[in-house]
């Protein structure tokens, strides 16, 4: 039986936390960590295919990214775009 196969690009962030990497992907709300960058982005992408793989045994996949903001134009999904990814300086009062 031959799978169908969604494509679609994902932002992600990768920051490095002490000797660990970690991947973020605003659209799906997952993460992943490994031990160095080329180890995270591999670790990323099987868990977006888990991701995927178990919300479509479930049979809740429109569901789940509705939620997270997607849109389906025809029969094709969009995540949602990120605007803008910077670093900004916050002042947060403490006593």
């Amino acid at each position: 039986m031959e799978k169908t196969l969604l494509k679609f690009k994902l932002p992600v962030s990768i920051i490095r936390e002490g000797k660990k990497y970690v991947a973020y992907t605003p659209a799906l709300d997952l993460s992943t960590s490994g031990n160095d960058y080329g180890g995270v982005k591999k670790r990323f992408n099987e868990i977006v295919n888990v991701f995927f793989e178990e919300l479509i045994k479930k049979g809740t996949l429109e569901e789940a990214l509705r939620d997270l903001g997607w849109k389906k134009v025809q029969s094709k999904w969009s995540p949602p775009i990120v605007i803008s990814q910077e670093s900004q300086t916050v002042l947060v009062p403490v006593k």
